[in-house]
């Protein structure tokens, strides 16, 4: 599947939204294919054999991304909620937006919670990038599945990848104000409850890595959550 950059359009959705701001840095953008890695084709591939041999109940929740997604133990945090983990670790949002036609939208979701942005940067993709591919993903979604609200979850201050964090940030910047902008995207801040009272991240959330989330860690995430699922 070939994807291409709708960006004037995108830039005049912001500027009719009044994010000036964000339709000046966009123009920074290049209008370029946004393709996807071959890599994951065998993931892809085991979810919809899983998918054929018990097809999911339509109209429930998705989580799709990156390890962050691979690790939250759904039934366990929301054990009433009818939702499918469609997580592939070191994932981008690139990759999100190529594979949506098969782990997204034959769901018929009425909630998709997207991790993704957190490998794209320490990957070395810069944080307009990241908003670029979110925008392309939401502009489907509105598309395909417009009564589907987008619920982007901020990507997290972590030890392993604080020096980037500024760039993160930026990231979650853009995407936050492209949010505030659209009555069916969301942007889910988890980042306070990631952080300690020295506004570093808070190393008892974390693994050893230092990058990935512990049990301690996604209990802070699902607090912030809750709300979104309640809404």
């Amino acid at each position: 599947m070939m994807i291409q950059r709708s960006l004037s359009l995108r830039l005049l959705s912001l500027l009719a939204a009044g994010q000036v701001a964000f339709f000046t840095l966009a123009l920074q953008a290049q209008d370029t294919a946004a393709p996807s890695s071959p890599k994951w084709e065998e993931k892809i591939k085991a979810f919809e054999e899983k998918d054929a041999k018990s097809p999911p109940k339509p109209g429930g929740v998705v989580f799709v991304g990156s390890s962050s997604i691979i690790g939250w133990n759904l039934p366990e945090s929301f054990p009433d909620l009818n939702a499918l983990n469609r997580g592939f670790g070191g994932s981008e949002v690139v990759d999100a937006l190529f594979y949506a036609d098969r782990i997204i939208l034959p769901y018929k979701p009425t909630k998709i919670f997207l991790y993704a942005g957190d490998n794209d940067i320490g990957n070395g993709k810069t944080a307009l990038t990241v908003f670029d591919d979110f925008v392309m993903l939401a502009e489907l979604i509105e598309a395909k599945l417009p009564e589907a609200e987008l619920i982007y979850v901020a990507i997290k201050p972590s030890i392993k990848r604080w020096k980037i964090w500024p760039e993160m940030q930026r990231a979650n910047d853009l995407i936050a104000g492209y949010a505030r902008a659209k009555s069916k995207v969301s942007f889910a801040n988890i980042i306070p409850a990631t952080l300690g009272s020295n506004g570093e991240p808070d190393p008892t959330l974390f693994k050893d890595d230092g990058l990935h989330l512990n049990k301690k860690g996604y209990a802070a995430w699902n607090a912030v959550i809750v709300p979104f699922l309640n809404d």
